[in-house]
């Protein structure tokens, strides 16, 4: 996109982008994960196993995941995120309620 300083142009850029979240937003089911260590280790964890049973990503039905590190929200398409943790899927550790949860730690700049 070009730089513009005009404030009208603006604007609309803006309304434009508010339009596209509502369209997201709209009738679509969002899980929401909080991760109080993301923005100390630089990476997610991203639950797929709980209990020797699948779990989290591997069952979830939300069109989209959205992580909250600290005050962010990161928004990424459940799809797209499926596809990022293939790459990662070495990285996977115990996590969760007494490490009763397999996950996958993804790098928080592939949320971006």
């Amino acid at each position: 996109m070009e730089f513009n300083s005009d404030f009208k142009h603006d604007l609309k850029v803006g309304q434009v982008k508010e339009q596209e979240l509502a369209h997201i937003l709209n009738n679509k089911t969002i899980e929401v994960k909080y991760d109080k260590q993301a923005h100390i280790t630089g990476n997610v964890f991203v639950e797929y196993e709980s209990r020797n049973k699948p779990s989290g990503i591997s069952i979830t039905e939300a069109d989209y995941y959205c992580f909250v590190i600290v005050e962010n929200l990161h928004l990424i398409k459940t799809e797209l995120l499926k596809e990022k943790l293939k790459k990662y899927w070495k990285n996977q550790i115990l996590g969760g309620d007494s490490n009763t949860s397999k996950g996958i730690l993804l790098p928080v700049n592939e949320l971006i």
